[in-house]
């Protein structure tokens, strides 16, 4: 079961887009787990100058859809909703536990620091804690069946985390009998705090986040940092997040480079429609990163997703070097199946077809849309080992797998 942002930010589709709706997400690897792309075998490429952060604190420099400032030993995080045509904002005012809610800031909900349990809608916001190493925070989910992390699955098979439901599905009664510190939601169009009334007048604090939205994937990525705030975790986090972005760069350093600039066309189509990407989709901008031409790398569209027609993409298709996330498919035979036209694509004959769905696991859930959210270094590497494989010529794939 797939778990990709809406359409067009990350690529997917509608289905996609209600299995997100409909299934709530799921988690990265315990803090400090995991692969790291060695710094040995990248180029020493210039890293842009940035002021560390004073001690206790941390800023924001990708991401367009928060803020974090300090005001004496407490913290403001604003988040920007992006889906109104006047952009509102939300304030939540981050108050050390047993201290009093200090003069100002009205209309900010407050938020007791740091949190002590969190139920999370979406898998990204448990990716969020587990970077951090907090995933025994979780005592909810959207959906208990939808989850990678190992922690995670272990917290769930011992009866410690519950499953809440999401959307109209929510057991308001349930969460207000659990009284957690938090509960953190995806921003939609169309929806906001509104809907989260009942939990509000029990006192329970909701944080709507939009990290989907975000246009490049460090910028996505950087929505840990809402969670560090959270934990009182910006040491941490001023850490783990600049090696990943130093990683990052470097990577991105060497597709920028790239002599060979290899053709490549993403996804499948889903009722006949073939949605792509957009010029300001993340997606693009890990192809640009991973040194590929891609078709659509100078459109744009209002909701951020090109819907095409099969006829539209097949001439990219018929030619290109590389295909990209095809759904759940696990073979090129199982591609096939859905239309016999796709055999005449190039990357089926030549058997360059690369789909993200490495890491799924029994219950079905794919970990690229969890913990690849806050690790675009390994997506990144995937992306060039696949692309230009003499570059990382020891990188063994991560998240995505050769369909055979």
């Amino acid at each position: 079961m797939p778990h990709p942002s809406p359409p067009g930010r990350a690529g997917g589709t509608p289905l996609f887009f209600l299995a997100v709706r409909a299934c709530g997400l799921a988690a990265w690897l315990l803090a400090g787990a995991g692969p790291s792309v060695g710094q040995a075998a990248l180029p020493k490429a210039p890293a842009p100058k940035a002021t560390p952060a004073p001690q206790g604190r941390t800023t924001v420099s990708f991401a367009q859809g928060f803020t974090i400032t300090y005001a004496g030993n407490c913290k403001v995080v604003t988040i920007r909703s992006p889906f109104e045509a006047k952009a509102r904002a939300t304030s939540y005012l981050l108050v050390p536990r047993g201290t009093a809610r200090p003069v100002g800031y009205p209309g900010a909900i407050v938020i007791q620091t740091p949190i002590r349990s969190l139920v999370g809608l979406s898998s990204m916001h448990v990716a969020l804690a587990d970077f951090l190493g907090a995933a025994d925070l979780l005592v909810g989910l959207g959906s208990l069946k939808y989850a990678s992390a190992p922690r995670v699955r272990q917290r769930i098979a011992e009866g410690k985390v519950f499953e809440v439901g999401e959307g109209k599905e929510l057991n308001n009664e349930f969460l207000i009998a659990r009284h957690p510190d938090l509960v953190m939601s995806t921003g939609w169009p169309g929806e906001n705090l509104d809907r989260f009334q009942t939990l509000a007048a029990a006192g329970v604090p909701v944080m709507i986040n939009s990290e989907w939205v975000e246009t490049t994937p460090l910028a996505r990525a950087e929505w840990v940092k809402v969670m560090a705030a959270l934990l009182d975790k910006e040491d941490l986090v001023n850490r783990k997040f600049d090696q990943v972005v130093r990683d990052y760069q470097r990577l991105a350093a060497l597709g920028r480079r790239a002599t060979k600039r290899p053709r490549v066309v993403v996804g499948l189509p889903f009722k006949d429609v073939w949605y792509v990407p957009d010029a300001d989709s993340y997606l693009a901008q890990f192809l640009r990163d991973a040194g590929a031409t891609y078709a659509w790398d100078q459109t744009k569209a209002p909701n951020g997703s090109l819907a095409l027609s099969f006829e539209t993409v097949a001439p990219v298709a018929l030619t290109a070097d590389c295909w990209l996330q095809t759904g759940a498919a696990r073979t090129r035979a199982e591609i096939l199946a859905q239309d016999g036209r796709y055999a005449a694509f190039a990357p089926l004959k030549s058997g360059r077809v690369y789909n993200n769905n490495r890491r799924t696991n029994a219950q079905g859930s794919n970990d690229y849309w969890e913990s690849g959210a806050v690790r675009p270094d390994l997506v990144l590497a995937d992306m060039l080992k696949i692309l230009h494989p003499e570059l990382l010529p020891t990188w063994q794939l991560y998240y995505y797998q050769q369909l055979k």
